[in-house]
């Protein structure tokens, strides 16, 4: 839309804004309706469609130049007048960009005749013999990366894309700009000039500057290419790059956002996050793992990713500032992702860049699932403020301080991920949303256009390439259900430009019998996504299964970007709902460790009589003075040691800890209590012909949940082996409660013969309840905490002395969610004749752990191990051999 020049420009304001007000009508009804096949088919259609207008619209006008001009209807290349305009130099090369970025678009439309006439007018137009100056990373991402995707589709056998006559030839223009982008690396630490013209190299006076970005997200591609041609050297330059960058992080093991590429140096300021600058570094790292199985790469997502949700990541887990009128108690900033000191991990700005919204989707691909929601629902909040992203969004104000949208894909990548891993509709009506917008604001006559000012829907002159190769990609997918990609469990990976990148079993190189021997073993396997349990405050469970939509903390996430309730977010509401506040524990932790958590001094380089290397991992003689770094695991069963002093423990070792001075000396050797145990949760009983009732739901009829022991009663290890010790046997204890006793804070009127009592947290100590449960014959008591807190009880020596004998029974504390859902449990069992519920003391998968001699097998899963416990937190990895 043109605005006729003798408007007056008030009129033009109100005009702007009647528009922007109709935009978010529309565009806020989204999400009631059934998701139904045929809805989602309407929408993947309008998403082809819209495709195709800017693709057909970009071959008719622009082609064989690099962009097209959607508003002026023509095309454009370089800036040849003005060299330092790399805002287009850096990506116009004058290589027909757009049509190479999108060849496998057209695979992912499922469009055979267009994918053959796409290759044909690449192989007939497209050179790279060109006078031109363009960026190493984006030319390797959008041009490299698309020549590679064409060709695999184009030369495979058995699959729709395979084209009869073709010979090579996408493969062979790749090796050709291969080659030329290789003087680029030819720097004293192998991290590549940023720029370089495509004819003559690198040229005099070039800038020493790159960011990690764009030198550390080369591995896919080149290798890749090496890998097809036989041509070892892209593969050696880019993983030479990759890690001159990674073996120059900082002691937390983050890397900064930009270095000197001659003398290795960071550029001041140092400042590192997950956006602009640094992305794809940690993208790359799994991602090239996953297509090659290279494990060096996996040890660096791994450490990464650990230490960004450590010194990176808000302590609520979620985003943006906590305003004191709304949250009196908290009143400091808090981003989600913060840009931050590498070396400190103290924040440095409080901004969001667009580019960031990637994060969300590698979490998916990384298992953190959990976390991936969190992250998206600031992205999805702030779109909802703006329809559309903002380049730059300042959590301090709650306000954007850039407001472009060049139709940037990353929000919609991470969309597409959180929906194929949860099947949540709740992101089908982000999708539903984000194609009104883009349809509204973005389709002109002549094609897409990118957005100059999100507040006025000021338009830019330009689509780029990857709106086309990226953004209505991923858009089409999340609505397309029986697209192959969607179903395809191979190795395949989506490169950063969203090109699909596979290789041949005859290129995957195996993993040598030395590296094999010693890593073991390996699960990699994602934990399943577990949707949210709707319940009320009082414990009663409503009986669903809850989407995104319905979590405690989706008001929380809105309240941070000062976004007012839309009638989607009161789709979700429930007269019993909440607004929660979330607290998340640390993702790491570091302890010098020591026999009864006395404070001694690290010994930072432990010698052999206290650490040795064993066939399957460590062991430790003495644990006296050596730093433990551990890991949250991302199935929330514990933490995993991934160092010990000096040494990484990697994926599928064990670390062995034989230290004779963690026994305790009072009633002879024995090992102290565990501070957790996994509790299964069952029923007895289930008639299958009970019939309906009203208001009758189905009920979960087994989980686990971790429990928090008493440092007093009995030692829940013995649960299997004495028989005095009723509370957690193997076959199962009934849970009773009373409800005329709801907190067993005064002696009990019934005898509970043996069952377990289940109270609630107050009135009275810990000790007291489980003395008035044995004394009315209870083999022990589970506690509801008042929140999620993990809390072991206890009570001094004179208190448990004047208990009396407590040998045969045992108090556990429950977090409080899941206490809520025993509670619903017991519920429904009593209300519709679900039969009694039953814990027991789960042993399933652990293991009694020796140090394995070669070729022996893992643990056996009858076996039932002794962890370590650092300040209650079990390390799943570790093996007590005491």
């Amino acid at each position: 839309m043109k605005w006729p020049k003798q408007w007056p420009v008030p009129l033009a304001v109100y005009l702007l804004t009647v528009l922007e007000k109709s935009i978010l009508s529309q565009a806020s009804t989204a999400g009631t309706g059934v998701w139904t096949s045929q809805r989602k088919q309407t929408f993947r259609n309008t998403t082809r469609d819209l495709w195709y207008h800017g693709f057909n619209n970009y071959m008719s006008r622009a082609f064989p130049l690099d962009e097209l001009s959607p508003l002026s209807c023509t095309g454009r290349g370089p800036d040849w007048e003005n060299p330092a305009n790399i805002a287009f130099n850096d990506v116009s090369g004058n290589f027909s960009l757009t049509l190479v970025d999108v060849l496998d678009t057209l695979v992912v439309l499922d469009d055979p005749p267009g994918f053959q006439d796409a290759v044909k007018n690449v192989i007939d137009w497209v050179s790279f013999d060109v006078n031109t100056k363009p960026q190493v990373f984006e030319t390797t991402i959008r041009v490299l990366g698309g020549l590679l995707s064409g060709h695999v589709f184009a030369s495979e056998p058995g699959q729709p894309f395979y084209l009869p006559w073709y010979r090579g030839q996408l493969l062979n223009m790749a090796y050709d700009l291969g080659k030329r982008l290789l003087p680029a690396f030819a720097t004293p630490t192998g991290l590549p000039y940023a720029r370089l013209n495509l004819r003559h190299g690198v040229q005099r006076g070039e800038s020493l500057d790159t960011c990690t970005a764009g030198a550390g997200s080369l591995i896919l591609e080149f290798a890749t290419l090496s890998r097809l041609t036989g041509d070892e050297r892209f593969e050696k330059v880019a993983y030479k790059a990759y890690f001159a960058l990674w073996n120059r992080k900082s002691s937390l093991g983050l890397v900064s956002n930009t270095i000197n590429i001659w003398t290795g140096l960071w550029t001041p300021p140092e400042v590192t996050g997950i956006g602009a600058g640094i992305d794809s570094f940690y993208e790359y790292a799994l991602k090239w793992y996953i297509l090659s199985g290279e494990v060096e790469f996996l040890d660096v997502w791994q450490e990464g990713y650990a230490a960004v949700m450590r010194h990176v990541r808000s302590l609520d887990g979620h985003s943006v500032r906590l305003w004191p009128a709304f949250f009196p108690l908290h009143t400091v900033d808090r981003i989600q992702y913060r840009i931050v000191n590498p070396h400190t991990g103290d924040q440095l700005y409080s901004t969001i860049d667009s580019l960031s919204a990637f994060w969300p989707g590698l979490q998916v691909l990384g298992g953190d699932i959990s976390n991936a929601i969190k992250s998206h629902l600031i992205y999805w909040n702030i779109w909802r403020r703006h329809s559309g992203l903002p380049e730059v969004w300042d959590a301090h104000v709650m306000q954007a301080t850039s407001f472009q949208y060049p139709l940037r894909p990353e929000f919609i990548e991470s969309t597409w991920y959180l929906y194929r891993a949860t099947r949540d509709t709740y992101y089908l009506d982000v999708g539903e949303r984000v194609l009104r917008d883009l349809t509204i604001r973005a389709k002109v006559e002549c094609g897409l256009t990118g957005i100059k000012d999100l507040r006025t829907n000021a338009r830019d002159d330009r689509m780029e390439s990857f709106a086309l190769s990226e953004t209505l990609k991923y858009l089409y997918l999340l609505f397309d259900e029986e697209n192959h990609l969607n179903s395809d469990d191979s190795h395949y990976v989506l490169s950063t430009e969203g090109h699909i990148l596979s290789l041949p079993k005859d290129v995957l190189r195996p993993m040598s019998a030395a590296r094999r021997r010693l890593r073991r073993e390996e699960n990699l396997q994602c934990p399943a996504y577990h949707p949210f349990k709707g319940f009320v405050p009082n414990g009663v469970v409503e009986g669903l299964m809850r989407g995104v939509g319905s979590r405690p903390d989706i008001d929380y996430a809105r309240e941070l970007t000062g976004l007012r309730p839309q009638p989607l977010d009161e789709h979700h509401w429930s007269p019993d709902g909440w607004c929660s506040l979330p607290q998340v524990d640390p993702f790491t932790y570091d302890f010098i460790m020591s026999p009864g958590g006395r404070v001694v001094t690290e010994d930072p380089n432990p010698g052999n009589q206290k650490l040795q290397l064993v066939a399957d991992g460590f062991l430790l003689q003495d644990i006296t003075g050596i730093r433990a770094h551990i890991v949250t695991r991302l199935d929330g069963k514990g933490y995993d040691i991934t160092k010990l002093g000096p040494h990484s423990v990697r994926t599928g070792q064990l670390v062995y800890i034989n230290d004779t001075a963690l026994l305790l000396p009072e009633d002879g050797l024995k090992i102290p209590h565990i501070p957790d145990v996994r509790l299964r949760i069952f029923l007895d009983n289930m008639d299958p012909m009970l019939p309906a009732r009203p208001g009758m739901v189905e009920l979960n009829a087994e989980f686990r949940l971790t429990a928090h022991t008493a440092t007093f009663g009995a030692d829940l290890t013995m649960a299997r082996s004495t028989q005095s010790l009723i509370f957690g046997r193997s076959e199962g204890v009934r849970i009773r409660r009373d409800d005329t006793n709801p907190l067993g804070c005064s002696p009990f009127d019934q005898d509970f013969a043996g069952d377990a009592v289940f109270l609630w947290r107050g009135d009275c100590t810990f000790l007291e309840k489980l003395v008035y449960a044995r004394d009315a014959g209870a083999s022990g008591v589970i506690v509801v905490n008042n929140d999620d807190t993990p809390i072991n009880p206890s009570a001094s020596s004179d208190e448990v002395t004047a208990a009396g004998e407590l040998r045969d029974v045992a108090l556990v504390l429950l977090p409080h969610t899941a206490g809520k859902n025993i509670g619903a449990m017991l519920d429904a069992s009593g209300l519709f004749g679900y039969g009694n519920v039953l814990f027991s003391i789960d042993s399933e998968g652990w293991s009694s752990g020796q140090p394995k001699a070669e070729g022996d097998k893992h643990d056996d899963p009858g076996d039932t191990p002794h962890v370590l416990y650092i300040n209650g937190h079990p390390l799943l990895n570790t093996r007590l051999l005491i």
